[in-house]
């Protein structure tokens, strides 16, 4: 597996020596002291330092392989969803095989968490976790790819410039892609590069033509089918991350450009991991195996899917009807699927967070709520044939 150094996850044999040069590494160290022990860290950070490395030092005793570490990472990921979610709900698991790798290609609103929830409901179900793509724009610190790494996440160049340098990186990720489905490991990746900060979900069909890359001797629908290729929605009825989203996208149509501030990346995933999210909801769909003549086919039935699976939740009518626009015939039953008290909170938590924007941003914030409902709308158009 040479040929895949440079991207593939950590094997079992290394993650004891990753494990220590982790827990060696000073800039993790005072980041986790800053968090775990906010006002011993002011005072004595050293003294700090030191109680979260030997803290961690005791949890990582016996930890020799892969699944040795997410079995021990569990509790603390299951804490952390019931502390920042109202309640999480999965739907389609039993489209999966539990004895078939499946490639699972997401919808993607938010770098860490949406792939925690899909390993979080197949761990539950018995199925194997699978490895996840990551951009290599979010390892930019030596400890973050090692903790990516250790966690099954191989990596995506993006950051390269050159197009002969672009097209072989893409090349070797397709062959990765193959050769874990070939040998039995599962696979998650984003239908899109970057989250939809936009609340459009729509898979890029550059995306399947990079699954289709090593194998150009075979026609499409056959690489898909030997894919077993799995459309996964993932909806929140609250991002964490929507101002932050709303502010970017201000930013852009007001001067054409965005550039990210120093440390936003790790502030998006903390906000992430930690924020409210309210209801979340994971929907596994059905692996792909119609006859596809190209890229696009395949991408148009991706999106049904995910489409078709999104669970819309108050704050995406109370910001369709906040934009201006009439729920249709066809959805305008939304609020009897609540209690008047469901509601009224979720109102109340609607109005809040849209105040608490400036005036400029707040129709960029609508539109991440407002869209999936616009989606939802035009699948059932198309569906009807209208």
């Amino acid at each position: 597996m040479s040929e895949f150094e440079g991207i593939r996850p950590y094997n079992d044999a290394e993650v004891p020596a990753v494990l220590e040069r982790l827990l060696s590494d000073q800039e993790l160290m005072r980041m986790l002291a800053g968090y775990r022990f906010p006002r011993l860290n002011r005072w004595l950070p050293g003294g700090a330092r030191s109680l979260v490395q030997l803290a961690l030092r005791r949890e990582a005793r016996g930890v020799e392989s892969v699944d040795d570490l997410q079995h021990r990472l569990e509790p603390y990921l299951d804490r952390l969803i019931e502390s920042s979610t109202l309640a999480v709900t999965y739907s389609g698991l039993d489209n999966l095989r539990s004895d078939q790798p499946h490639l699972f290609i997401a919808n993607h609103r938010d770098i860490v968490m949406d792939p925690a929830f899909v390993n979080y409901a197949l761990y539950h179900a018995g199925h194997p976790t699978p490895r996840i793509a990551i951009g290599d724009n979010l390892l930019q610190r030596p400890f973050v790819a090692d903790l990516m790494r250790l966690n099954k996440s191989f990596i995506v160049h993006r950051s390269l410039t050159g197009r002969r340098e672009k097209l072989q990186a893409y090349q070797t990720l397709s062959a990765y892609i193959s050769h874990s489905i070939a040998e039995g490991q599962s696979i998650w990746i984003a239908q899109a590069e970057g989250r939809a900060k936009d609340g459009l979900d729509e898979t890029d069909s550059a995306i399947i033509k990079m699954f289709c890359m090593s194998r150009k001797a075979e026609p499409v629908a056959d690489v898909i089918r030997s894919l077993s290729m799995v459309p996964v929605s993932i909806s929140y009825e609250w991002d964490p991350c929507d101002g932050m989203k709303a502010r970017e996208l201000e930013q852009r149509a007001r001067s054409g450009s965005y550039s990210k501030e120093p440390g936003e990346d790790d502030r998006s995933i903390a906000m992430g991991l930690t924020g409210y999210k309210g209801r979340v909801h994971v929907a596994f769909g059905k692996p792909l195996t119609e006859t596809f003549d190209d890229a696009r086919q395949v991408a148009a039935a991706v999106d049904r899917q995910i489409l078709g699976h999104y669970r819309l939740y108050p704050s995406n009518f109370l910001a369709f009807e906040h934009s201006g626009e009439q729920v249709p015939t066809a959805l305008s039953n939304w609020r009897t699927d609540y209690t008047a008290s469901e509601l009224a909170a979720e109102e109340q938590r609607f109005a809040a967070r849209l105040s608490a924007l400036p005036e400029a941003q707040r129709p960029f914030w609508l539109l991440q709520y407002a869209n999936p409902v616009r989606s939802r709308l035009r699948v059932i158009k198309e569906s009807a044939g209208v």
